[in-house]
């Protein structure tokens, strides 16, 4: 009696797990790497109601992060400036400006400008944005150059293991305190500085999950 199946057909049930284990890794793998923050949030620029240049104000005219920033050394949170901080200049410079007539509106009717988000956590992640420069992390180390940023977007991928690079290694990113908001600030020995403001300020980054997760 002849057999009902080829001789090859024998094969096909290992080939097909082989395959499917492939297969299966493969879409771990991809989504694993391709759909981390590093993909799907750094380059993030939203247009914002009003075209605010940082390259301009940081940049050329040498405004200080907490000139707008007023509570990045006292709040969990770094504020959005208040139209009141918009206007002490612009209530004299470039008041016909098409560009700011929505401030000038923000200011004649008291509601703030609803400005969009940019460098957004999970909500299960906790951060303390004070904790960070009262020990010497600069504004550039998360946020980027943005002194030479004409729309702000998200130039870091605010990651686990991104933000465990640092709490692991601080001495390679912290700077003086007084540095936090120089942009382009490069130490001449950073590690055997960093080192030094790591005892200074006693800097015990943690790394346990209740640190950030409760």
């Amino acid at each position: 009696m002849s057999q009902l199946f080829p001789e090859w057909a024998n094969q096909v049930p290992r080939r097909l797990l082989v395959g499917s284990i492939v297969l299966v890794n493969t879409i771990v793998f991809t989504v694993w790497y391709f759909f981390s923050p590093e993909f799907t949030q750094v380059g993030y620029m939203p247009e914002q109601p009003v075209p605010f240049s940082h390259q301009i104000h940081v940049g050329k005219l040498g405004m200080d992060c907490q000139y707008c920033h007023t509570q990045v050394y006292d709040s969990r949170h770094a504020n959005i400036p208040a139209t009141q901080t918009c206007m002490n200049c612009h209530n004299q410079i470039k008041t016909d400006s098409e560009k700011l007539a929505l401030v000038r509106e923000s200011w004649e009717s008291g509601e703030p400008i609803e400005w969009y988000k940019v460098h957004m956590l999970p909500d299960y992640a906790y951060f303390n944005h004070a904790a960070h420069v009262n020990v010497g992390v600069g504004c550039e180390s998360c946020h980027g150059r943005i002194d030479r940023m004409e729309v702000v977007y998200q130039a870091e991928p605010l990651s686990m293991g991104w933000c465990l690079d640092c709490h692991r290694e601080p001495e390679k990113y912290v700077r003086p305190v007084e540095e936090v908001t120089t942009m382009g600030y490069v130490a001449e020995n950073q590690i055997e500085l960093g080192l030094q403001l790591v005892a200074k300020q006693n800097i015990d980054a943690p790394v346990y999950c209740q640190a950030c997760h409760y």
